[in-house]
């Protein structure tokens, strides 16, 4: 059996790259395929060596500005030579599940999410797109174009895997296909449970817009309670300029600093409507609870009273409400951290080479 691997494009690191890199070392000798590859933010060359980019890659700023390039993705997509493979296996949150592929080859797709700006939050979209009147008036057009080419992708894949029971009601409802749901890898054996607790709050990831960063500086600037964010994004000046100097923020951080801060944190935040939460069990893995917004992927992970606690509404209002009530010495750290680690990599592993077992017998259950 010859396998390859199939992900949007390796622009930033996020959740589903990571869920890229772990299918590339279940299955180490499959190449790699993608829109575009920035070898900046990806420094390990052996990764690197794995990867075949499309034509894009070769474009002036067809890395850099690769969202300028957003209507030839599909045919980027779609021009992949995948003639010599038979188990394909995309990593997709919009184009990788597009892939033509050849009559005898299985292609099974984790999909992070059917895309958010064609479905379930277009029209926020619309609204947050910083370009020139003309531009927004003829997007809204392609973007039909583009969500039928993406309902006619989904019909390609013999298998779809959901990353949440979220994630799962997605495809249905907008791809009418059936998923089984194995959640994303987090590697929760490298966090750990500080003996002291700081006095801070702990919020971080992409600054964008449905991350809902905005609801977290408002309540804080109320409070004048410590938090810390980490993390960046296009946001991130618009926030600094409107908090206070009770919060702040750290930018991008090290994996060793990360640790840290977390296990020592009161709680950490987690205020959007998210398709499954990968820092929300990170903070699990280091014993600390999570108050999050009650809606999708939270609802899988977090447990109220055990592991954290939920507000209602998504409103500034609600969230301070929520963190004056809160008491971080009601949750007992162990707890937290075992019930983390049902998340854990490992068991992602298994459940992935489980699958691909259940369709290839013959696949080696090693791990490499």
């Amino acid at each position: 059996m010859k396998s390859a691997i199939i992900h949007d494009h390796f622009a930033q690191d996020g959740g589903a790259e990571r869920v890229a890199r772990a299918l590339l070392s279940l299955f180490p000798e499959s190449p790699v395929f993608t829109i575009v590859h920035d070898k900046k933010i990806f420094d390990d060359e052996n990764f690197n060596q794995n990867v075949k980019t499309s034509f894009i890659q070769k474009i002036p700023l067809g890395v850099r500005k690769y969202q300028w390039f957003l209507s030839i993705m599909p045919t980027a997509t779609e021009s992949y030579n995948l003639n010599d493979y038979n188990l394909l296996i995309s990593s997709s949150s919009i184009f990788s599940k597009g892939i033509i592929t050849p009559p005898n080859a299985t292609h099974i797709c984790y999909c992070h999410t059917p895309p958010r700006f064609l479905w379930t939050d277009c029209h926020n979209y619309l609204k947050e797109l910083k370009q020139n009147f003309f531009i927004k008036k003829f997007i809204p057009f392609f973007l039909t174009n583009l969500r039928m080419w993406d309902k006619l992708a989904a019909e390609r894949v013999d298998y779809f895997i959901a990353n949440s029971l979220e994630v799962q009601k997605r495809i249905k409802k907008y791809y009418n296909r059936e998923s089984i749901v194995i959640h994303p890898p987090v590697e929760t054996s490298k966090f750990r449970i500080s003996e002291s607790i700081g006095d801070y709050f702990l919020a971080g990831g992409r600054m964008v817009g449905y991350k809902r960063f905005d609801l977290i500086v408002k309540a804080f600037n109320r409070l004048n309670i410590p938090l810390k964010i980490f993390g960046g994004g296009p946001l991130l000046k618009i926030l600094k300029s409107s908090a206070r100097p009770n919060i702040q923020f750290l930018g991008k951080i090290s994996e060793e600093n990360k640790i840290k801060i977390f296990s020592r944190c009161r709680a950490f935040l987690n205020p959007q409507f998210e398709d499954f939460g990968i820092t929300a069990i990170e903070a699990m893995a280091s014993g600390r609870p999570v108050i999050a917004y009650r809606s999708g992927g939270a609802l899988e992970t977090v447990v109220e009273g055990k592991t954290g606690t939920f507000f209602e509404e998504q409103t500034w209002e609600d969230l301070a409400d929520k963190i004056l009530r809160f008491d971080n010495k009601n949750y007992n750290p162990a707890e937290i951290k075992k019930h983390a680690e049902q998340f854990d990599i490992s068991v992602f592993n298994e459940k992935i080479l489980e699958f691909v077992g259940s369709i290839y017998p013959d696949t080696n259950k090693s791990i490499s």
